[in-house]
């Protein structure tokens, strides 16, 4: 058994699998790491110009509370969250596109340099990506498995961010993210067309991502769901805080990251 590897349900199905999806955002990209530190001081913000008179800690405390539970699910809901909390103390909230769209310009503020330097090749793209996600890739892909990206990320900025760390070519299956008119989708409604469309069976489709929605939509389908907990500073060590939720999210297998991809894959199809 590979050291790196926490097996959680020693029973879970191991291969023929077919199909792979992946989240983006902390599975396999590092663009937007530090992204919390953009969401939340906004969200602050906008909670103290409604003078409900809360300490700075306690209205840090509430965006916090909510924007971890709602980690994984589209960005779009974390400000449908915010309106409500703004509504609550008598504010005047905003749609929450538009909470969305100031979060965002926000953050590219901060990664604008990151894609930059990836298109112009001054960052290396191994730099930006959780270690080994391109061999895991490659690995999958000579296995004849099709690969799905879908992420809570706008999907323009998915593409575009995929593409600059030149990774857009092995998804086969697809890139999919939010869009503005966010009920027409969801990771969940991914999952389902990939079975639907291509008759398939449970466990012949795994699943790799960091949030609790990829593991709990995969699991409900009878799926395998490997939980991804990258500690994203030091790129070394499991995230005690990713991996609490993904076992709470009903993660068969955790693991670090992808450096050990040939044991995690000769794992997952039986090569032992």
């Amino acid at each position: 058994m590979p050291n790196y590897l926490e097996v959680l349900h020693p029973d879970h199905p191991r291969g023929g699998f077919r199909f792979a999806l992946f989240d983006f955002d902390g599975t396999i990209s590092l663009i937007r790491q530090g992204w919390q530190g953009v969401m939340i001081p906004m969200m602050v913000e906008v909670l103290l110009d409604t003078n409900s008179g809360e300490p700075v800690a306690a209205l840090e405390s509430c965006a916090r509370d909510y924007v971890e539970r709602l980690t994984g699910k589209q960005t779009i809901y974390q400000m449908i969250q915010l309106k409500e909390e703004v509504e609550k103390r008598g504010g005047t909230a905003l749609d929450p596109l538009e909470y969305k769209r100031i979060y965002h310009d926000r953050l590219w503020k901060r990664i604008e340099h990151r894609v930059a330097g990836l298109k112009e090749g001054k960052i290396d793209r191994r730099d930006m990506t959780v270690p080994g996600s391109e061999g895991l890739l490659m690995a999958l892909r000579k296995r004849e498995v099709s690969l799905f990206l879908a992420s809570g990320t706008d999907l323009c900025y998915v593409q575009d961010e995929c593409s600059a760390l030149g990774l857009s070519g092995y998804f086969d299956g697809g890139i999919h993210g939010a869009l503005d008119d966010y009920r027409s989708f969801s990771k969940k409604i991914i999952i389902e067309r990939i079975y639907q469309e291509n008759d398939l069976h449970g466990s012949e489709l795994v699943a790799f991502g960091d949030g609790y929605v990829e593991i709990e939509n995969t699991r409900e389908v009878g799926g395998v769901a490997v939980g991804v907990a990258t500690d994203e500073i030091g790129l070394v060590d499991v995230d005690p805080w990713k991996r609490t939720r993904l076992i709470q999210a009903g993660a068969d297998v955790i693991i670090p990251h992808f450096r050990n991809h040939q044991e995690l894959v000769s794992y997952l199809f039986i090569e032992e």
